[in-house]
């Protein structure tokens, strides 16, 4: 008998504990079946959500209102008053351009007494011949000399190629008799002195530079003729220099 009894509370265990797993799997199965229904996903993810404690609107997020600030007049009428501002702006900036560039080359041209000293008219019959006559011009001293048929035959008659400056007396004037040249010395711009010197000419006392009756340097530290300004004779017995 004993041996019976101890089958027997056995197999009465055994039973007891499959009975739960059994009753736990029944209750899963049906809990998976009813949350396929879309009701139920629904009220679990919406259980689901997480709200925040923090309560309150984000001031960061929140888009001003700038209904108050809207034109009232039609999108037509908007334009043209636009248009009409940039024409009017545009109109201002090209006058303000145009006097700002005016002014400037006002300022940058020459004044009336520049201009009135661009040209110079020398009255030539009262210059005597064998004479030597300064006029100013453009703030330098010119030098107008009258010069006689002998002059005129030892100036032609030097040795071109023998010059520090080689030019022949010829290319220098444009009427023999008459000979136009700046009066500033070529070496250091000082002013020669007329009819002196070794040859005759103009000499320089700074330095000691000597020119010939055709202006050229024949001697000292000057390294070029004295230099012939433009000029020409609008008619007989005028000369215009410039």
């Amino acid at each position: 008998m004993a041996p019976l009894s101890t089958v027997s509370r056995a197999l009465a265990r055994s039973s007891l504990r499959q009975l739960p797993a059994a009753t736990t799997g029944t209750t899963t199965t049906a809990l998976r079946t009813m949350s396929s229904s879309p009701a139920l996903r629904d009220a679990a993810a919406s259980s689901s959500t997480f709200e925040s404690p923090f309560k309150g609107e984000s001031k960061s997020t929140k888009v001003p209102n700038f209904s108050k600030y809207l034109s009232k007049g039609s999108t037509s009428s908007n334009a043209l008053f636009s248009y009409f501002m940039v024409g009017t702006l545009g109109a201002i900036s090209a006058a303000g351009a145009k006097s700002t560039i005016q002014e400037f080359l006002v300022n940058m041209s020459a004044s009336a007494d520049v201009l009135a000293m661009a040209k110079v008219e020398v009255d030539l019959n009262a210059i005597p011949e064998g004479k030597n006559v300064i006029i100013k011009w453009r703030g330098k001293p010119v030098f107008i000399r009258h010069r006689t048929q002998a002059e005129i035959e030892e100036a032609n008659s030097v040795n071109v190629a023998s010059l520090r400056d080689p030019q022949a007396d010829e290319d220098r004037v444009k009427k023999p008799e008459w000979l136009v040249m700046l009066g500033v010395c070529t070496h250091l711009g000082c002013v020669p002195i007329g009819e002196a010197g070794d040859y005759g000419g103009w000499f320089c006392p700074c330095h000691g530079s000597h020119y010939d009756i055709s202006g050229r340097i024949r001697k000292g530290p000057a390294p070029l003729n004295l230099e012939i300004p433009e000029y020409d004779f609008p008619e007989e017995g005028k000369l215009v220099v410039g």
